[in-house]
């Protein structure tokens, strides 16, 4: 039996009608009217296909009741209600029913009294494991830092000067004379014969002298902010920067630096 788009094609040839006539007076595309002529239905929408079959059908000028399939037939044509397409449709379905009913497993699971003691077990040795490691790294860092000062000491020890007993290559005269030049501020205590002379900053820049006949107890502050002249002989570096050096004694003998 000669289907209903092959007769509506020999009725288009019969006329002399073009497919290119009929898409500019109906706008409907090429593409589709091949499909109507050769049943090829497989992606039309039954909706669209009616609309398109009554313009086509009114244009050649036949009724379209005889050529227009019905929702069963245009069914079958575009391959819906097969099982194939039952099952291509039933898929997502599917998919959804098994993914809720993991999400119901996943949200109704109870865990056994044995897996929640093992999960409680995993737990406290979590925390233990970071107590332990913290603690480790904290007694790490105080150590080196222990070993890093105690280097720093013996390194600050070895460098300062052992300064025990200063000796003029020559002799000291008869009397004593001593000149204190401060480099940098210092803080003095200087006793002339047993009296208290001078027990402030002696600031930078400024120089001081003192006589005595027997001796000059000398205390300092800032033992290298100063600098000391004893009848005539320099004496620099008497100790580092900020050190304090007590019970300096100058006689006729020399200079001693007392422990």
């Amino acid at each position: 039996m000669e289907s209903a788009g092959a007769r509506l094609k020999k009725i288009r040839l019969e006329k002399g009608i073009t497919l290119e006539d009929i898409q500019r007076a109906t706008k409907i595309n090429a593409n589709v009217l091949k499909a109507i002529e050769g049943d090829s239905f497989t992606n039309l929408s039954p909706v669209y296909l009616k609309g398109f079959l009554k313009i086509y059908c009114k244009y050649l000028g036949v009724g379209p009741d005889e050529y227009i399939f019905g929702p069963k037939d245009l069914q079958a044509e575009s391959g819906e209600g097969t099982p194939a397409s039952r099952e291509i449709r039933e898929k997502p379905k599917k998919s959804a029913c098994l993914l809720k009913s993991a999400c119901t497993k996943v949200l109704t699971f109870k865990p056994s009294e044995k897996l929640k003691k093992l999960f409680r077990s995993a737990f406290f040795a979590l925390i233990i494991w970071v107590v332990l490691f913290n603690l480790g790294r904290f007694i790490s860092s105080r150590k080196k830092a222990h070993l890093a000062k105690k280097a720093e000491a013996v390194a600050v020890k070895s460098a300062q000067p052992q300064i025990n007993e200063i000796k003029p290559e020559v002799p000291l005269s008869s009397g004593i004379q001593l000149v204190v030049m401060a480099r940098q501020n210092c803080w003095m205590s200087v006793k002339v014969d047993g009296k208290v002379v001078f027990q402030r900053v002696l600031e930078k820049g400024i120089d001081e002298s003192w006589q005595a006949k027997k001796k000059i107890e000398l205390s300092l502050g800032n033992a290298g902010g100063v600098e000391l002249e004893v009848n005539g002989e320099l004496f620099k570096n008497l100790g580092r920067r900020g050190q304090v050096i007590k019970n300096i004694l100058i006689t006729k003998e020399g200079l001693k630096i007392g422990k």
